[in-house]
Order: structure tokens, then C-alpha cells, then sequence
């Protein structure tokens, strides 16, 4: 239950990581870079107050943290699939989308590794909504929502749309499939920018 339940976190935490609007110029950036470099692997890519995201939450930086999360990587020599992710979030967030592509397609599952909650799927529909490609957008769109539910004595009950997580004897619902609400609401926003469609606003259909 609890490798489940990691990848299960990681998934959510990727598709709702970074603060992706950006509105106008931060008027500082700066940061403690040997700090930052210096934790480990969970605490500067999954801490909410702290890491990279404490810096792309700040007006106006979320390319510097792009790059930070590059020279984390480069520092660690970690190829950990959801660094790749994050930094390819931010840099589509800020219209970078050629250089975001290769980063994002980066995070897929490899063949032969399990891919419980559909993630491939969700890096397909990103991917294709970045490549402005509707078609293939509207069939990953039909394939996740049809993904099934986790099976196994150590996975988590989905029932009327939602998976039932436990986790230290406390129960969250998430609904299912995974991710489903966003490559939705890139579907809705098509014709805006990333920043955009990848808002709570597309999600719920009202469109901006």
C-alpha cells in the first residue's frame, strides 16, 4: 500500500505542482542557491514552502525556478522523472513550450515499469495540448477517462469516482481516474495559453 500510495502522492503533486501564472516581472528572484542544492531529493522538490516551489511561487520567477530545478538535476545527477516534469511545467507555463516538450516527455513511465493511475496518458495529453495537436489530445482524453482502477490486495478501493487512499489509518478521496479534471480543463481552454488552461477555472468549464 505505501509504494502505492508514494506514486500515488507523486502523481497528484506533479499535475498541481507549480504556480503557473505569472503576471508581471518579480522585482527579486534571488535565493540561496547552495542551500537549495544542497537538499535532498524530497525536500527540494516536494516541500510546498520550501525547495524550488517557494521561489516559482514568487511573481516574475518562475523561469528562474525552471532553472533551478536544471541545475539540480545536473548537480545530483538525478534523472528522477518528476524534475524533468516540474521544470518542463514551468517553462510551458511561461510559453516556453519547445524547450518544455522534451522535459516533460522525459517523465514517462518506461516500458515494463507499472503505470497505476494513467500518468502516460497524462504526459500524452500535455504533450499534445503543447503541440496544439487536438486530435491526439481528445484521445488521451477518451483512454485515461476509461483507465481502470488499481487491482491487488494492496491497492486502494475506487468507488462512485473516487480512489479511497489510506494512509497511517487516515482515509482521503481523490478522484478518478488521476489527473482527469486537468487534461479536461486543457481540452475546455484549448485555444489559451498553458498558464491558462491549466487553471481551476478550465477545469470547472468556466472558461476565462
Amino acid at each position: 500500500m505505501r509504494l502505492f500510495h508514494d506514486c500515488l502522492i507523486a502523481a497528484l503533486l506533479a499535475a498541481s505542482a507549480p504556480a503557473l501564472a505569472q503576471s508581471a516581472p518579480a522585482a527579486d528572484c534571488s535565493y540561496d542557491r547552495a542551500r537549495l542544492l544542497a537538499l535532498d531529493e524530497l525536500q527540494f522538490d516536494q516541500d510546498m514552502a520550501g525547495g524550488w516551489r517557494a521561489l516559482s511561487y514568487r511573481p516574475g520567477c518562475q523561469l528562474v525556478a525552471a532553472d533551478l530545478l536544471r541545475d539540480y538535476r545536473r548537480a545530483h545527477a538525478n534523472e528522477a522523472g518528476l524534475l524533468y516534469w516540474h521544470e518542463g511545467q514551468l517553462r510551458a507555463g511561461a510559453a516556453q513550450y519547445a524547450q518544455a516538450i522534451p522535459l516533460l516527455e522525459h517523465a514517462r513511465r518506461p516500458p515494463g515499469v507499472p503505470d497505476g493511475a494513467g500518468w502516460n496518458l497524462y504526459v500524452d495529453a500535455t504533450v499534445a495540448f503543447l503541440r496544439r495537436d487536438r486530435a491526439a489530445l481528445e484521445r488521451a482524453h477518451r483512454t485515461l477517462a476509461a483507465y481502470p482502477p488499481p487491482v491487488g490486495p494492496s491497492a486502494p478501493v475506487v468507488k462512485d469516482g473516487f480512489l479511497i487512499d489510506v494512509n497511517d489509518g487516515v482515509a482521503s478521496k481523490i478522484p478518478w481516474p488521476i489527473n482527469l479534471d486537468v487534461v479536461e480543463g486543457l481540452l475546455n481552454c484549448f485555444d489559451k495559453p498553458y498558464e491558462v488552461a491549466y487553471g481551476d477555472a478550465c477545469r470547472a468549464g468556466k472558461l476565462p
